[in-house]
């Protein structure tokens, strides 16, 4: 997945397959964001067919915005610098509490370059729906620079966002 095409064609067919799972569920979706800073809400507004499930997004970048929007605990996301399992979970429950989606997803990382201890291509993704255990996913690409993390962080987030919305 290096080629800049190849991945856009890859979130375009993604996005197409959300359309089909979504179908007519009127299923509504919220996104909370930090390292892909709203290119997952991007990619699904492009498509008409599939923008109206798109009830809210939240880009929550910075620590304080992570613990200010979605009513994050701050210690816990100052030790981990805002990339966690536990970070990512609570960012999908809180996007799923705060809008009127049926399905919220969330994705943290760290996308590079490197500072301090951080893990360069290390991302947590998390799904949340009312009345189902919210669903965890970590990855680990290594140093690939950050348009290639992000991008692979929006490919792995809309993989399992239309697996979860093909379930309902």
């Amino acid at each position: 997945m290096t080629d800049r095409r190849e991945v856009e064609r890859e979130i375009e067919e993604l996005v197409s397959a959300l359309g089909e799972a979504l179908g007519a569920q009127g299923t509504r979706l919220a996104v909370a964001e930090s390292c892909t800073g709203g290119m997952i809400c991007t990619a699904i507004v492009s498509d008409p067919q599939v923008s109206g499930a798109l009830e809210r997004g939240f880009i929550v970048y910075s620590l304080d915005s992570k613990c200010e929007l979605l009513d994050l605990d701050r210690a816990e996301v100052e030790s981990c610098e805002g990339v966690s399992r536990d970070v990512a979970l609570g960012m999908a429950k809180a996007a799923l509490e705060r809008s009127h989606a049926d399905l919220a997803l969330s994705v943290t990382g760290f996308a590079g370059p490197q500072q301090d201890d951080e893990e360069v291509g290390l991302v947590h993704i998390a799904l949340a729906r009312d009345g189902a255990e919210p669903l965890h996913e970590v990855h680990h690409y290594g140093d690939l620079g950050r348009e290639a993390v992000c991008n692979r962080a929006v490919v792995s987030a809309l993989r399992m966002l239309v697996a979860e919305a093909a379930k309902a």
